[in-house]
C-alpha cells in the first residue's frame, strides 16, 4: 500500500518547539501567536481547558492539539497541578499547509489509544522530566514523531470527516491522493486518477467529492499551487517551479495560481517577502 503521509510530510513538514516541560498548577493562560498550533501531553493530573466557549476535561494520560493558532486556558489543583509536556507546532507554509488545514480544531485523545505510541512516550516524558545533554532536541524530535502517529490514528479510525485526512482514509480515493502527491507535474486526467484508484471514472469522481468535498480537477490544482508557492517561498525561478508542478509555461501556472489564490505569482511572493512558514 502507497504512504499516505510521506509526501505530505516531505513538502510540508512539522516541526516542534518545547515551551514547558514539567508541572503546571492554577491558572496558566496561553495566548495565540497568530502562527503556530500547540500540542500538549498529560502524563498526570487533571487539566480543565478552556479555549472560546468551548471547555473540555482531561483526567489521565492525555494529549490536546490544537492545530490552528488558539487562545486557551488550562485550569489545574493549584497544589498537585498536572505533569505536562507543551510544544509550538509549526507547520510548514502556515495557513497553506494542507494538513494544518485538513485537521479539526481541536484534537483530544487518551493516549493509550494512540496505536504504537507508546514506547515514544514513555522515551519523551523520560527525558523531559530528566536534565540530560540534547534533551530538547531529542524531545522535539519525538513531539514530531507523535504528531505522525495522530495523524495515522485520525485516519486509520475514521475520525475526520471531510478534506484531506478524509481522503487519505478513504480505501481507493487515497491511492489517487497519494499518485497526485507523488507526481504533481503528470498530465492527471480523471480517467487515469480513476485508474489509480481501482475505479470507474463516475465512481470514482463521486466518492471523491463525498470524501474530499471538491472535484479531484480541483484538488489537483490546490495541490499544485501549494507547491508553488513553497517553491516561491525557496525563491525558486517561476519557468521552473511551472514545469516541476505541471504547467507547460509560466503564463499556464500564473492562471492557475491567479484563479485558486487570487493574485499571480509575482504579487503574491511580493505580498509574502520575508513572512514565515
Amino acid at each position: 500500500m502507497a504512504d499516505r503521509l510521506a509526501a505530505l510530510m516531505a513538502h510540508f513538514p512539522i516541526t516542534a518547539r518545547v515551551f514547558n516541560a514539567g508541572a503546571l498548577c492554577g491558572i496558566n493562560a496561553l495566548d495565540s501567536d497568530g502562527v503556530h498550533g500547540q500540542l500538549h501531553l498529560v502524563r498526570k493530573g487533571v487539566v480543565e481547558v478552556h479555549y472560546g466557549t468551548s471547555t473540555l476535561s482531561i483526567a489521565g494520560p492525555g494529549l490536546l492539539l490544537f492545530a490552528r493558532p488558539t487562545a486557551h486556558r488550562f485550569v489545574t489543583d493549584p497544589d498537585r497541578g498536572a505533569d505536562m509536556v507543551c510544544a509550538h507546532l509549526g507547520f510548514e507554509g502556515g495557513a497553506d499547509n494542507p494538513v494544518a488545514a485538513a485537521l479539526p480544531d481541536v484534537v483530544c485523545l487518551p493516549l493509550d489509544e494512540i496505536a504504537g505510541a507508546g514506547p515514544v512516550l514513555a522515551l519523551l516524558f523520560e527525558e523531559a522530566f530528566a536534565q540530560r545533554c540534547g534533551r530538547l532536541a531529542l524531545i522535539e524530535r519525538l513531539f514530531e514523531v507523535v504528531m505522525i502517529q495522530v495523524l495515522r490514528q485520525l485516519m486509520e479510525r475514521g475520525q475526520v470527516q471531510g478534506g484531506l485526512l478524509s481522503g487519505l482514509s478513504h480505501p481507493r480515493v487515497r491511492n489517487a491522493l497519494v499518485a497526485m502527491h507523488e507526481a504533481p507535474a503528470d498530465a492527471w486526467t480523471l480517467e487515469s486518477l480513476a485508474q489509480a484508484a481501482g475505479m470507474s471514472r463516475s465512481a470514482f469522481a463521486s466518492a471523491f467529492v463525498d470524501a474530499v468535498g471538491t472535484t479531484p480537477g480541483q484538488y489537483l490544482q490546490g495541490w499544485r499551487v501549494g507547491l508553488a508557492k513553497q517553491a516561491l517561498r525557496r525563491g525558486r525561478p517561476l519557468k521552473v517551479i511551472a514545469d516541476d508542478v505541471g504547467y507547460g509555461s509560466e503564463a499556464a501556472l500564473s492562471r492557475a495560481f491567479k484563479a485558486h489564490s487570487g493574485l499571480s505569482p509575482r504579487a503574491w511572493r511580493l505580498a509574502h517577502a520575508g513572512g514565515a512558514a
